[in-house]
């Protein structure tokens, strides 16, 4: 099992490309851990923003009635990838997993898998 830190390097080491990784609370937009970033890539910032992402989503599917559930949501930059990962299990509910990574070097679909298997994996 893995605690915010151990997801965190996890992420960062086993997801190539990746720039910068947060578990944050869309209750609130707090980020309750981050690593890697930039002076271009502030998570906290990134954080709050994508908090507001997941919130007109889960919105949004309200009022259409659908009953499905978000797996993902994808930000493609002309050099980026922002993925936000919506963790399922009963003790992660009303947290997502932030991941930044650089187009160039990240393969979507690893790492896709990767933020799925450290989901499994994590215990907050």
């Amino acid at each position: 099992m893995y605690n915010t830190e151990a997801a965190l390097k996890e992420a960062m080491t086993a997801i190539d490309g990746a720039l910068g990784a947060a578990l944050v609370d869309y209750s609130s937009g707090m980020a309750l851990g981050t690593l890697g970033g930039s002076k271009e890539l502030d998570l906290s910032v990134a954080a709050a923003g994508n908090t507001d992402v997941v919130r007109a989503k889960v919105r949004t599917m309200e009022m259409l009635g659908l009953k499905s559930e978000i797996e993902d949501v994808l930000i493609t930059l002309s050099d980026q990838y922002h993925l936000i990962r919506l963790l399922k299990s009963r003790n992660n509910s009303g947290l997502f997993l932030y991941l930044a990574l650089d187009k160039d070097k990240a393969n979507l679909a690893m790492a896709r898998h990767q933020l799925r298997r450290i989901e499994a994996e994590l215990d907050v």
